[in-house]
């Protein structure tokens, strides 16, 4: 199964630091036996939605993006994802920030990460913070697989 990772981060984008939350995703996805495309790193807004676009038309059967689920004003990775969702799938997101929260982390609570499907992927945003991004990966590491297979209609 193929899959891809989209870092939205402006400063990563222009190389003014390297993205350090990319490659700990990849490396989960590759352990969970997905071939992995990326980190792809864009700028924020719109060029997410168009990575997370290509990817499920290239075949991707799970996209994670990682950054842009904040507050500030440039944070935009739920704004350019909504509109390319089928169906959204609450319950990953709202696990993603329960989990982070109940570790100490309440600052959790202000991530506005969606997950759903677009066509035959799944696509979550995950925070743009390496603890964010083990937090999330904690709660999608049990389940992503399973999710997938329900995406292109597996039985249970």
């Amino acid at each position: 199964m193929k899959a891809t990772v989209v870092c939205a981060s402006n400063r990563a984008a222009a190389g003014v630091y390297e993205d350090t939350t990319g490659p700990l995703i990849v490396e989960a996805l590759a352990g969970l036996g997905f071939e992995v495309t990326g980190p792809l790193v864009v700028p924020d807004g719109e060029p997410v939605g168009r990575a997370v676009r290509e990817a499920v038309d290239a075949g991707a059967r799970a996209v994670l993006t990682t950054g842009g689920t904040g507050l500030t004003p440039t944070d935009l990775t739920p704004e350019v994802t909504r509109p390319l969702l089928d169906r959204e799938v609450p319950g990953i997101a709202e696990a993603i920030r329960a989990y982070g929260v109940a570790h100490g982390v309440p600052t959790a609570a202000l991530s506005r990460g969606l997950a759903g499907v677009s066509g035959r992927a799944l696509v979550v945003n995950l925070p743009g913070s390496r603890g964010g991004v083990k937090d999330a990966l904690a709660v999608l590491t049990p389940v992503l697989v399973h999710a997938v297979e329900q995406v292109a209609g597996s039985d249970h």
